[in-house]
C-alpha cells in the first residue's frame, strides 16, 4: 500500500512547508461529497494520529488517515502547472471510478 508523490510535487510541498515554517508533511484523504461520493482533502500534516499511515516519496512524507487509504491506495498525486495562474495538484488514483462531469468527486 503507498500513496506517492512525483519529484515535482514533492518539491512544491517542501517549498510550501519550508514557507510555512512548521509541518511534518502532506495530509492526503477523502471525504464524501459530490455526485460522484467523494473528493480529495489536501491539507499540511501537522500532527500525526496513530491510525495515520506514513509514506515518504522524494524526501517528503505522505500522512494518509486509515479511513480513506483502501480510495487512495496506489495514487500518484503530481504538482503541475500549465501558467502562472493555473497550477494544482493532479491525483492519479487508479481506484477512481466514474468521476464528476466537474472532475470534483469520484466514486470507487
Amino acid at each position: 500500500m503507498a500513496v506517492t508523490l512525483t519529484e515535482a510535487a514533492a518539491q512544491h510541498v517542501s517549498n510550501m512547508l519550508a514557507k510555512r515554517g512548521t509541518g511534518v508533511g502532506l495530509r492526503v484523504g477523502t471525504k464524501k461529497s459530490g455526485c460522484s461520493g467523494y473528493a480529495y482533502e489536501v491539507d499540511y500534516a501537522d500532527d500525526l494520529a496513530s491510525s495515520d499511515r506514513i509514506f515518504e516519496s522524494h524526501g517528503v512524507k505522505v500522512v494518509v488517515d486509515e479511513d480513506s487509504l483502501g480510495r487512495i491506495d496506489g495514487m500518484e498525486i503530481d504538482f503541475v502547472r500549465s501558467n502562472l495562474l493555473n497550477q494544482g495538484f493532479e491525483f492519479r488514483n487508479p481506484n477512481a471510478k466514474n468521476p464528476c462531469g466537474c472532475g470534483e468527486s469520484f466514486g470507487v
